[in-house]
């Protein structure tokens, strides 16, 4: 009797590869701990219950923001640097501290705080002149907490994702998955609105998110498995307030970032 042999499912290799950018990622965590100490310690103490600390800039209105935005992105389309990637989203992205980014790449910050998937779909032509490598996407957490049920948050999602591949055809498009919150933990001001979105409700989120990005034909990166603790909420260590990063929680998804774009983007 003989045998056929059974080939290797190509979404089977992209899981492996997924799960060894999760393991690579805590290990290369544990190195860079020391190397960073100084970057984690002086932005913001991670237990300090704050956010970061963004001057006037944290003051404007979300027009003021936009029109930021587009200024700088006018600026990176005018004289356009080397292995430009961007980040897009809300509060999240925004927050990110500059100095904590993958150093071997020039990075463009397209966040705003308090962003809705429709809010993002609106405004992804801010830096349609622009010429980046990686356009690197989290968003859906304000949607969830404004009452934004599942179905449109993908289908937003999908129209974002299909927006970018279009029009930055060189592009590599990345969309995150959305992070966990505090749950019972959480001290941010909108806790009560937090605790009536369960995190399994943003687990299967992110499954469906995932698929989404297949059907598109852009890459998703999981990171909800990083920022989990055993009970499926977004671990204490790595959180202000149960909602947003603090620079440990940053240093997690930096890891994470440089280990994609090393692998991902540098055999491209």
């Amino acid at each position: 009797m003989s045998t056929s042999a059974k080939t290797f499912p190509l979404w089977g290799f992209f899981l492996l590869v997924t799960n060894s950018i999760l393991m690579l990622a805590v290990i290369l965590l544990i190195w860079q701990q020391q190397r960073l100490t100084a970057v984690v310690e002086n932005p913001l103490s991670p237990n300090s219950g704050t956010t970061p600390d963004l001057g006037p800039r944290h003051q404007l209105n979300y027009q003021q923001w936009l029109d930021i935005l587009q200024q700088e992105a006018q600026v990176v389309a005018q004289q356009p640097p080397e292995n430009l990637s961007i980040l897009v989203g809300d509060s999240l992205s925004l927050w990110f501290p500059p100095e904590m980014l993958p150093e071997d790449r020039n990075w463009l910050n397209q966040g705003i705080s308090g962003e809705s998937t429709a809010g993002l779909l609106k405004r992804l032509d801010l830096f349609d002149n622009t010429q980046p490598e990686v356009i690197f996407v989290m968003i859906g957490i304000n949607d969830l907490i404004g009452g934004v049920s599942d179905q449109v948050i993908l289908e937003n999602q999908r129209k974002i994702l299909t927006y970018l591949r279009k029009n930055h055809p060189q592009a590599e498009i990345v969309v995150q998955s959305i992070l966990p919150h505090g749950d019972e933990t959480a001290t941010w001001e909108g806790r009560e609105q937090l605790l009536t979105i369960p995190n399994s409700r943003i687990l299967q989120l992110n499954q469906e998110l995932e698929k989404t990005a297949a059907k598109v034909g852009v890459q998703y990166l999981d990171l909800y498995s990083l920022f989990t603790n055993q009970e499926g909420n977004l671990r204490s260590e790595l959180t202000t307030d149960g909602l947003h990063l603090n620079p440990t929680g940053y240093l997690v998804w930096r890891t994470a970032l440089q280990i994609y774009s090393n692998f991902q983007v540098g055999n491209r």
